[in-house]
Parts: C-alpha cells; sequence; structure tokens
C-alpha cells in the first residue's frame, strides 16, 4: 500500500517510516522539521512541508494516491502548552483540520492520529478504558480531544474513516539501535534519566514521594515506541476492512514508578544515577495505567517489549550513541 506519514523524522514517527518500509509499503514522508531530524528519515519520499498549508497539501494529495494518512506532527510539552496555549491550538488543532479538509478533497479515506492519554485529564479509576470521562487539564490534551471531535464529525459528514490511538507514556527505542528519542528540550522521564547515566546531565529529579503508591513515587504505564507503531499498522487493517472509527488505548497495561525505573535504569546501565528531590508537580496523579483491552480485542494487538528491563536497555543503546549526528 501507499501511505502518507507526516512527522516522519519525529520520534515515534521515524520508528513507524522504519516498520511500514520493512513491510514493502511505498511511503511519502512529510515534516516540516521544526522538532523532527533529517538523521532519522530511514527512506521514502521526502517532502518538506508544514500541514498548514493548504496549497502544499493539495499539490501533494494531487500528486499520490495515498491508502490512509498517519498524523505524528503535533507538539507535545504540556508545560509549554500551558504558557503558550496558542501554539498549541494552532498546529495540533487548526493544522490537523486544515490536512483532514485537504484529505476529504482528495477522497484520501483512512487516517490514523496519534492521540493521547492526557485526554481524560486526572483519572477518576484506575486502569482507564475508553469509556473514561474525558476531562483534560492541559491545552495539550484539550487540543487532542478536539481533533478526536473534529474526526467524528468528519466521519458523519464525509466518511473520513479515523483511528486515534491514545498513548500512555511511550518509551524505549528501535532495538536495533538506527532510532530513538531525542527531544529539544528533553521533558519524558526515562530519556532524562538515561542522560543522567551517561552523563549528559547530572541527576534526575524526583518530584514528590509522598503519593499513595508502594514507594511513594507516581506510577505511569510506559509501553515500547515498537509496540506504539504496530498498533498503527494494524489500526489500518482494521479500518481497511470495514471497521468503524473509533480511538484505542494504548498501554502495558500495568504501572511502574519513577523509582523502579530508577532502579531499572541503575541496574541496565551499571551507573550510579544521582538523583534530586522537589515537591510534587501540579496536576500530577499517583497512577496513570491503560487499559488497553479493545485494542487487543478489536485490533489483534499485544505489546511485544512488555518487560520494563527490555524498554531500558533499547533506550540506553540509543542514549550510548550521543552526540548523534
Amino acid at each position: 500500500m501507499k501511505f502518507l506519514v507526516i512527522g516522519g523524522a519525529g520520534y515515534i514517527g521515524s520508528h513507524m517510516v522504519k516498520q511500514l518500509l520493512g513491510a514493502c509499503h511505498e511511503l511519502v514522508v512529510a515534516d516540516n522539521f521544526s522538532t523532527g531530524h533529517r538523521g532519522a528519515l530511514m527512506g521514502g519520499k521526502l517532502v518538506e512541508l508544514d500541514i498548514a498549508d493548504e496549497q502544499s497539501l493539495d499539490a501533494l494529495f494531487a500528486e499520490h494516491h495515498f491508502d490512509a494518512v498517519f498524523h505524528f506532527a503535533s507538539f507535545i510539552q504540556v508545560g509549554e502548552s500551558v504558557t503558550e496555549p496558542a501554539k498549541y491550538y494552532q498546529n495540533n488543532v487548526c493544522a490537523t483540520l486544515t490536512l483532514v479538509k485537504a484529505m476529504v478533497r482528495a477522497r484520501v479515506k483512512n487516517f490514523i492520529f496519534s492521540s493521547s492519554a492526557a485526554v481524560y485529564g486526572d483519572p477518576v479509576y484506575v486502569p482507564v478504558d475508553e469509556k473514561h470521562p474525558k476531562a483534560a487539564i492541559n491545552p495539550y490534551g484539550r487540543s487532542k480531544w478536539m481533533v478526536e471531535q473534529v474526526l467524528e464529525d468528519f466521519d458523519r459528514a464525509y466518511g473520513l474513516k479515523s483511528v486515534c490511538l491514545r498513548y500512555f507514556n511511550a518509551a524505549g527505542a528501535d532495538p536495533e539501535g538506527q532510532l530513538g528519542e531525542r527531544h529539544e528540550p528533553e521533558t519524558h522521564l526515562l530519556p532524562l534519566i538515561l542522560q543522567a547515566a551517561s552523563g549528559r546531565r547530572t541527576s534526575i529529579t524526583v518530584y514528590g514521594r509522598d503519593y499513595d503508591t508502594p514507594d511513594g513515587t507516581c506510577i505511569r504505564d510506559y509501553v515500547h515506541v515498537v509496540d506504539l507503531v504496530a498498533a498503527h499498522a494494524l489500526a489500518v487493517d482494521y479500518l481497511r476492512d470495514g471497521g468503524a472509527s473509533t480511538a484505542f488505548n494504548l498501554g502495558n497495561g500495568q504501572g511502574f514508578s519513577v523509582q523502579q525505573v530508577i532502579d531499572t535504569a541503575r541496574y541496565v546501565t551499571g551507573k550510579n544515577i544521582c538523583v534530586s528531590e522537589a515537591p510534587r508537580r501540579a496536576g500530577d496523579p499517583p497512577r496513570l495505567v491503560a487499559d488497553s483491552r479493545r485494542a487487543n480485542t478489536l485490533l489483534g494487538w499485544q505489546p511485544r517489549f512488555s518487560s520494563l528491563e527490555q524498554i531500558v536497555a533499547h533506550a540506553w543503546i540509543w542514549e550510548q550513541k550521543y552526540p548523534w549526528n
């Protein structure tokens, strides 16, 4: 099949490109390189564009017929979304609206959207299933939920079929060491811990040790990036087989505490990772764990790399490649 991968030079998008190329699909990769890296491109035809550019999108869809579009080109930093909400609504919502309008004009019928567990806000119950109330507590989460609602309306009005994949904590790296996580600035826990292990930072900060959890630190659900992209490929099959537009949670279904991640990283790396202590951050729930049974049942999705040690080990292979080209 022929696919368009938006944001294919980013962390998850680049892993998606590698997976699709490995399955012998034809790809066009679109990226504006605001956060992506040219060195992360594994192949496919590169088109440098911004999805807010309507004319460029129309030209692209006129040149190629795509079986599906994968959208990975959102801004993702929660803290920044609070201080710069206009940036997040402009890119994550308005630009995505421009993209799906272009898809409708070009009669492209299948859309796979990277959503987030942030649409749920503070969990009312754990594990969190797809029926959980949607009560995002920051502009990032609200931007994702807005797009999901747009897609529901586009299905009813125009027949655009979509799957929204609500990631919990994406983590890890390509097991072959070709790709990995490199956000700037980095805000995700595991790469920050591994940067402390490699000496790129002096310590890792633990925000609060007084949560109602076994060791007092927050518990999160970490899902390997390779397992995430596998779910995207299955989502295309689901839509092409006549599946209805819907949303799926993607997580391991088990939680690991901040302290467990640090301890596992110390074991995997053999390094003495220094830790500094800080008070709780506002809005950090004690537990956030996915119920991914719908994805297991309807997509046939099962994580391959479900152990925390595997996730950390693959990310550590990538961290040791620093400095990257």
